[in-house]
């Protein structure tokens, strides 16, 4: 049961949000330039990153939502699933496989990236846009998964909301928009 009154409607995140919608129309579009904005990284791999630093987080909800997310973005469910439990044999790049640990290493704490993991990210061919976007990625993750978490957030058990949530990811991204989360109640 959430700690404030939410829209029980709208879990995890999303009441968060309508909660109050003036804090997060900035984190909205943060979200949005980060994970949907101009990239060398894919749309994917942008969400592995939100996915493996919500999942080291233990953010049920989050982790749910971006592996769904990944999911559909990757057209496929291994990669999102390796990642998060067997990084070493992920079907990922070697550039990406560092840019997960980078990730990783922020989420336990900023001071775990050290110069030597980002020594060798870029030897893999890394770049400076890449390794601060991962880094900032994986903060504003944990900063997502201590909200969430925080306030007690409902955290839907049905992979079925998730699907319809990483649709919503996938075609409108993280704007706000009328009528945004409909298509979230099956029974709409």
């Amino acid at each position: 049961m959430p700690y404030i009154p939410l829209d029980e409607n709208l879990p995890g995140i999303t009441g968060l949000l309508n909660y109050r919608q003036d804090t997060a129309l900035p984190i909205r579009q943060l979200t949005q330039i980060l994970l949907r904005g101009e990239s060398t990284l894919t749309e994917g791999e942008r969400e592995l990153i939100a996915t493996v630093v919500s999942n080291g987080n233990d953010c049920q909800f989050c982790t749910n939502a971006h592996t769904a997310a990944a999911n559909v973005l990757l057209g496929e469910t291994e990669t999102a699933e390796k990642v998060k439990n067997d990084p070493d044999n992920a079907p990922v790049s070697e550039k990406m496989k560092y840019l997960l640990e980078i990730a990783r290493q922020t989420q336990v704490s900023g001071k775990n990236v050290t110069s030597a993991l980002v020594d060798k990210a870029r030897n893999a061919g890394v770049t400076d846009l890449e390794i601060h976007d991962t880094v900032l990625i994986a903060a504003l993750f944990s900063l997502y998964n201590r909200y969430v978490d925080g306030l007690a957030s409902v955290t839907p058990t049905d992979p079925a909301f998730y699907d319809r949530l990483a649709g919503i990811l996938k075609s409108s991204g993280y704007l706000p928009s009328p009528n945004r989360y409909a298509a979230l109640n099956p029974e709409v």
